[in-house]
Formats: C-alpha cells, sequence, structure tokens
C-alpha cells in the first residue's frame, strides 16, 4: 500500500470531523479505524479517549512514540473564514480547517508513516513504534498523556506539534496562579463599614510587580503576567467587594516546582502585609476540570513543567540523521508553547523532541491551513527518524 498517495485525502478527512476539546469521539474512532486498516498490531482506546496504536518489530529494541493531540480549539467566527474550517479543502497546495496545523495534519503523517515504515521493512525492525492521538491537550497539556506513559512506557518520545522544519528539543513551561484578597462586604454608602478587596489586591499587584522571574540561557525568560481580575459580588450594586481574584500566567523554566513558582508570590503577599495592617490574602494553582467524551473526568492542577532535552543526546542525533537522509538540514530550536512534552520529558523524564510539518504560527487561527509539501515532507521525515531510531 502506498500511503504517501493517501495521505492527503486522509488529512482531509480528518479535517471533516470536528473534534473540540471533550467531543473527540469521532475523530478517535476514526483514526482506530485507520490504523487497523493499516495494519498496526495493537490499537486500543483508555479511559479518556484517547487512541494508540502500536507496531511491534521482529527484534527487541527501544519503544518509540510518535505523539500527537486530536482536540481543536474552537471555530468562534466561521463566517470569517475563507474555507469551511471543516471543509478540509485543497486550494493552491494547500488543506484548509481546524486543526490542519494543529495537529490533524501531523497525526495523519505520523499514522501513515509508522504504518509504511513497517511495511517497508517487513517488521524487521528493532524495537516497538506507537502512535498516540490524545484528546484535551487543548486545556490540560500532557494530562491525558499521563496514560499513554503508563500503557506503553516510551523509551524517546516525538511529539509532533507544527515546528516549521526544526527540531524542537524543549520548551518553557505553564502555571496559572491565582492571588486571593478577602475583605468584608457593606453598604457603599459607607465603606468605612467595610473591607474593599480591591483596594488590598492592589496592594498586593504592586509587590508582585516587583517579581523579576528568572531566566535560561536557551529557554529565555519566565514570565510572571496579569491575565485577568474580577472582584465579588460582581455586579457591585452598591456593595464594597468581599472577594477579588487575580490570575496571572507563569511561563516557568527547567527545575522551577510548584513550590518555586509560588514562593515568590508569598513573599510579595507578607511585603503588602506588612503596609497594610488586616490584608487577608493567598495564592494557589489553578485546578480544572473537564468532561471527556467517554464519560470519564479529566482534571489536574494547572501546572505544566517546562523540559530540555541535551542537543548531543544520541536520541537527538539520531532524529537529526534520519532528517538528513530525507533531505532535511534541520535547525534545533524550541517551542514557544506548551506541549505534551511538559509530561513526556517534564513530569516522566523521558526524552522527548519535538517535529511535525506546518509553520507555529497557523496554530488557532483563521483561515488555519496545512501546506501539501510540508505534510509529504514531514511524512518522509518520520519514516527515515524510525529508520534511525529503530536499526
Amino acid at each position: 500500500m502506498d500511503r504517501e498517495k493517501l495521505l492527503v485525502p486522509f488529512c482531509q478527512e480528518a479535517l471533516r470531523i470536528p473534534s473540540y476539546s471533550g467531543q473527540e469521539e469521532k475523530i478517535a474512532r476514526f483514526f482506530k479505524s485507520r490504523m487497523e486498516e493499516y495494519g498496526f498490531d495493537e490499537v486500543r482506546m483508555d479511559r479518556y479517549g484517547s487512541v494508540l496504536g502500536i507496531l511491534r518489530g521482529n527484534r527487541p529494541g527501544p519503544t518509540v512514540l510518535l505523539d500527537g493531540h486530536i482536540d481543536t480549539v474552537d471555530v468562534i467566527d466561521e463566517k470569517e473564514w475563507t474555507y469551511p474550517p471543516f471543509g478540509g479543502e485543497l486550494h493552491g497546495g494547500k488543506i484548509y480547517g481546524r486543526g490542519a496545523s494543529d495537529m490533524k495534519g501531523s497525526d495523519t503523517a505520523m499514522i501513515s508513516a509508522a504504518a509504511q515504515f513497517a511495511e517497508d521493512t517487513g517488521r524487521n525492525f528493532a524495537g516497538t513504534v506507537c502512535v498516540s492521538g490524545t484528546v484535551h491537550e487543548e486545556c490540560f497539556e500532557g494530562v491525558s498523556s499521563r496514560e499513554i506513559t503508563k500503557a506503553v512506557r516510551p523509551d524517546f518520545v516525538i511529539v509532533g506539534e507544527a515546528t516549521t522544519t526544526t527540531v524542537k528539543t524543549g520548551q518553557r513551561g505553564r502555571a496559572e496562579v491565582v492571588v486571593e484578597t478577602v475583605g468584608k462586604s457593606c453598604h457603599s454608602s459607607n465603606p468605612e463599614k467595610g473591607v474593599n478587596a480591591v483596594y488590598h489586591m492592589m496592594a498586593v499587584l504592586v509587590e508582585i510587580r516587583k517579581i523579576v522571574p528568572s531566566e535560561h540561557p536557551i529557554l529565555g525568560k519566565g514570565i510572571l503576567e496579569l491575565t485577568d481580575i474580577q472582584s465579588q459580588p460582581y455586579p457591585g450594586a452598591s456593595v464594597v467587594p468581599a472577594l477579588c481574584r487575580a490570575t496571572f500566567d507563569r511561563r516557568t523554566l527547567v527545575g522551577e516546582d510548584e513550590e518555586a513558582v509560588l514562593a515568590p508570590i508569598r513573599a510579595a503577599i507578607e511585603r503588602a502585609r506588612a503596609a497594610v495592617p488586616g490584608l487577608n490574602a493567598r495564592t494557589y494553582l489553578a485546578e480544572g476540570s473537564a468532561p471527556c467524551w467517554t464519560g470519564e473526568t479529566i482534571s489536574a492542577k494547572r501546572f505544566f513543567p517546562a523540559w530540555l532535552l541535551d542537543e548531543e543526546d544520541s536520541y537527538v542525533q539520531k532524529v537529526l540523521l534520519g532528517l538528513r537522509d530525507a533531505g532535511v538540514e534541520a535547525k534545533v530550536s524550541h517551542f514557544a508553547f506548551c506541549t505534551n512534552g511538559s509530561h513526556f520529558c517534564g513530569e516522566a523524564g523521558i526524552p522527548t523532541i519535538g517535529y511535525g510539518p506546518s509553520l507555529e504560527s497557523l496554530a488557532h487561527v483563521r483561515d488555519e491551513y496545512i501546506e501539501v509539501s510540508q505534510l509529504l515532507a514531514a511524512y518522509h521525515g518520520y519514516r527515515h527518524i524510525l529508520a534511525r531510531l529503530l536499526a
């Protein structure tokens, strides 16, 4: 079977199946069916609804996981799209649709490449190839991936997010930090009888803005940025607010854990408390939960760690050699955004790189597309990478 010729229509079919986070059942079953058709030795779905395909070589060796998520962000501006977001239409060498770059193009390329590699070698390779299509990545980077790691315990992971023909060896992590101040409500015509939580928050924010996040020579600067602030009750309706909650986006660096993120915030609160007697405040990491299409609930703290793999690591060097075999001279870089690598490398310590088709800038945008040339290049890249890794 020549899966290269089938790759473009395969990608188009995938784009015609909407798969918002928590609503991935149809795409999961579609990929499961295609993996079975393509000769995977085993295909399974886990409790969260992720799909996992396994191809076993005839000789012992490492387990290599090609990982991609199958959920997409919403389409909120469908009328503004040039081509239908779920049409999978081909125009001018580009396939258009929500998820084309993020990341159904890569999903279809990985499934096709893994199956073709197994067929071309007659299964005479050393190790195991797995392809995962994980759910809920857009909201919970790496959380559903924990089930994949438990199932196959990979020795090496390739995250197929768009990398613009580069190889990514790391990323900053992400934490969602909440700060709350507590006051006392009263009628706003007599504010002296209450304690305005917003004024106390203002004092805390002054101190938080003095925090200088750390910096990494490769990953760059950590970030602590205020993203929203709310008072309660809202609308106030002549009531002094008794609660104020602020949320910060904290981009973390390797080695920074939950305590490293929260400790400077706690110190800022103490400085504010020294200046404002009676100030009542606390900080914590946000938590989230959401239903999966299987009926399971996925939940986690909003803390997704940074990770970095040494460029001289043997896996990285084999990946670069494989891409060179495919005619790609790839530079080494790092992701600007969070990926499932936060679990694989950041949590589980599994050597991980990122390599996938299309431009990073095309994720989550109107008129999202993937170039056919990029799709095919990734397909060949994955095949040659597997040949180097599992020789």
